[in-house]
């Protein structure tokens, strides 16, 4: 069996029991940032065997770690926080397992898409998922350019290094729409911006922006 594990988006007590007991009984656990699971399993108390499994690696590691569970064993998938393959690693390892008949179940947890949907303000009962947007100028434009044909509400994640750029191609691309910004979500550290693009573009150009953002646009303008 393959479980795939939701871990932690920050706050450690946000795991579940169930989560923590299958970390503690499975055979190794898939992980995508091994120092940071090792980290958040020594909180627990929990020892077991960690391997590394993230984007670059996935493709090598996958057949051997398909034939580990033909043999029997029992593996769990962690992503660096959060739930496993939304944006992150593991949607390969787990087709592989579909077609080879291998037993996939999945432990529900924390997500930082959920969570910043329901702090939003904003209508989710239509949204569409847009992960991290491309890095190229022209690609994110183009992409930017397709949102108003999607119904409901846009979600995207940012890292701090391009937030206030991604901020000023929505506003330039699309107008002033409403939006809510999500940062640190369950940390310290947590703030949640409630505004224009404007007013967002603004608020973080005048601070250092810190932390994983996460980004709810309204489709309704401002």
């Amino acid at each position: 069996m393959l479980y795939i594990v939701a871990t932690p988006i920050g706050n450690r007590e946000d795991i579940t029991l169930r989560a923590l007991g299958v970390l503690r009984e499975v055979d190794f656990v898939l992980a995508e940032d091994t120092r940071k699971t090792g980290t958040l399993l020594k909180h627990f108390n929990i020892k077991n065997k960690l391997i590394s499994f993230y984007d670059h690696n996935e493709d090598k590691k996958t057949a051997r770690v398909l034939n580990e569970l033909k043999k029997g064993k029992e593996i769990a998938l962690v992503s660096s926080a959060g739930t496993p393959t939304i944006s992150d690693p593991g949607f390969k390892l787990i087709r592989r397992c579909r077609e080879e008949k291998v037993e996939v179940t999945s432990l529900p947890g924390a997500s930082s898409l959920i969570t910043a949907l329901s702090l939003s303000g904003i209508s989710s009962d239509k949204f569409t998922f847009f992960g991290y947007l491309p890095r190229k100028k022209g690609a994110r434009r183009k992409l930017i350019a397709q949102i108003p044909n999607c119904p409901g509400s846009s979600v995207f994640f940012e890292s701090p290094y391009r937030i206030v750029r991604t901020l000023e191609e929505l506003e330039r691309v699309l107008g002033d729409k409403k939006i809510t910004v999500c940062r640190e979500l369950t940390k310290k550290f947590e703030e949640v911006v409630e505004s224009s693009l404007k007013e967002a573009v603004e608020h973080f150009r005048e601070k250092k922006p810190k932390g994983e953002f996460t980004l709810v646009l309204s489709s309704a303008s401002f």
